[in-house]
């Protein structure tokens, strides 16, 4: 109590959770009919004065987004900065993006107007968005003091950390994480331990080391089988039961979905030998489920125009060296990876004018021709930023399996994966040019053979540590070859 006397005094935590409005497309299949979603700002303001109503002293707000600085809109996926201005939050949790926040580096990775990344608030508001994969733990401490009659918060005393679980390195360089802990482990152990048996289950075997170090400059070694696997399984549900779509083609995209966003080893890489389901979990990183979408030959060059993004534009004159990959996410970079579709990105135009010689079977590709595409639930409902069309309505077929499900079902069929039949039909290339100074790009140290595997021979290595702590080395680009 303010006098000094030991009081007994009961305090009223509040929690609210916002959810992304988009599962209303993702999972479609599941909620249609039986659940309707509204913004995270209109539920806020709605329920936050509940709480604070049923004596909630302090508020807490669960978000399954981020930070987008866009106009605010009741189904954007990150609306935590406008979250953030409704009155009556106290502490604001994150996610979705995979990000840290606060980020305290020399970079951070959250500039928005009203985000401070030494403090750890948005507009004054602690927060925390502790990274992915358990690679940190969100901590929010809020000092309370009692004044008689109520709690308050001292805001001069808040600290706010995205805490490291990582605790160093071991001799080879891999991550080392905090002990589990020792009341906890035992009680989960049998259902670990299945887990663990059940993802090294055999599923066939491959011939050559799948990666994607080199998916971003061409290498289609871990996502050719991944495209297989789609077409496939679209193909032949289309020829069984949907036949006013079976004389349109089939293709298939998909993305490198590791491609080095949390470092050097943020990569796909499966190693050259026996294949299991955790091998497959590695080619295809989400729990997504195969969607195809009916598309003409104009949406295609949209879509691969969108995809273009993922590269900055190049200048033939400039001197000093010049960074490739632009912010935009590897698991957007969509790409085909059959001999049936080819094109080149030529990186020194503008964003919408990159892509060049799109073909089909050899022929210019017809603008008014339909094709199928087999891709996953959330590009088909959710990529309209892509093309118009991928906001669900060119959807034909929403199946009910996981892309990875059919990728595991796909391997088990072949049994043997090659680099010849599945890891080496390139579609797209980049368009010739010679600059003045160097084109870069990073990916995983002591990587450069994996290019050459890949047939890459305009991949050279340029630094060997790019002195990020992150364990990438820098490599460059030759335009010219």
């Amino acid at each position: 109590a303010p006098d000094g006397s030991r009081v007994t005094v009961p305090l009223k935590v509040g929690v609210i959770g916002f959810t992304t409005p988009g599962i209303m497309n993702w999972d479609k299949r599941y909620l249609e009919g039986k659940l309707r979603t509204e913004g995270a700002v209109e539920a806020a303001t709605r329920y936050i004065p509940e709480l604070r109503a049923k004596g909630a002293d302090i508020v807490v707000a669960l978000q399954h987004g981020g930070l987008d600085a866009a106009a605010y809109t009741p189904t954007m996926e990150n609306p935590g900065l406008h979250l953030s201005k409704v009155p009556g939050i106290d502490a604001l949790l994150m996610g979705h993006q995979h990000g840290v926040f606060p980020d305290r580096g020399a970079s951070p990775g959250f500039k928005q107007p009203g985000v401070d990344n030494a403090a750890g608030t948005v507009n004054g508001v602690p927060a925390v968005m502790p990274s992915s994969w358990g690679k940190a733990l969100g901590v929010i401490k809020l000092e309370l003091s009692w004044d008689g009659k109520a709690w308050a918060i001292d805001k001069s005393k808040t600290a706010v950390e995205a805490r490291s679980t990582q605790t160093g390195k071991d001799d080879a360089g891999k991550a080392v994480y905090v002990d589990a802990d020792p009341a906890i482990a035992p009680l989960i152990e049998t259902q670990h331990q299945a887990a663990i048996d059940y993802v090294k289950t055999p599923i066939g075997s491959t011939d050559f080391r799948m990666n994607t170090y080199f998916a971003d400059v061409g290498d289609p070694g871990a996502i050719q089988i991944v495209n297989q696997a789609q077409a496939d399984y679209v193909k032949s549900y289309i020829q069984a039961n949907l036949p006013q779509y079976a004389s349109l083609p089939v293709l298939s995209v998909s993305a490198p979905f590791k491609s080095g966003y949390e470092g050097g080893r943020d990569y796909t890489d499966v190693a050259v030998g026996n294949l299991a389901i955790f091998n497959a979990a590695d080619l295809y990183l989400y729990p997504n489920t195969v969607y195809a979408v009916k598309v003409t030959g104009a949406e295609i060059k949209a879509w691969l125009e969108a995809a273009a993004k993922r590269f900055n534009k190049i200048s033939t004159t400039a001197t000093a060296d010049q960074q490739l990959i632009s912010t935009f996410p590897g698991y957007n970079f969509d790409m085909f990876t059959t001999p049936d579709v080819q094109y080149e990105i030529d990186v020194t135009q503008e964003v919408g004018s990159r892509i060049r010689n799109l073909t089909y079977l050899g022929a210019a590709i017809d603008p008014a021709k339909e094709f199928v595409i087999a891709t996953n639930n959330y590009r088909a409902t959710s990529g309209a930023s892509f093309i118009p069309a991928l906001d669900g309505r060119a959807t034909i077929y929403a199946s009910p399996d996981a892309n990875r499900d059919v990728l595991i079902a796909y391997v088990k069929a072949k049994k043997t994966i090659t680099r010849a039949a599945n890891g080496a039909a390139r579609s797209w290339r980049f368009t010739k040019a010679t600059t003045a100074g160097n084109v870069v790009f990073t990916s995983g140290q002591g990587q450069l053979a994996s290019a050459t595997a890949a047939g890459l021979d305009n991949v050279s290595l340029l630094t060997a540590d790019d002195g990020s702590g992150k364990g990438r080395s820098v490599y460059k680009l030759d335009l010219s070859k």
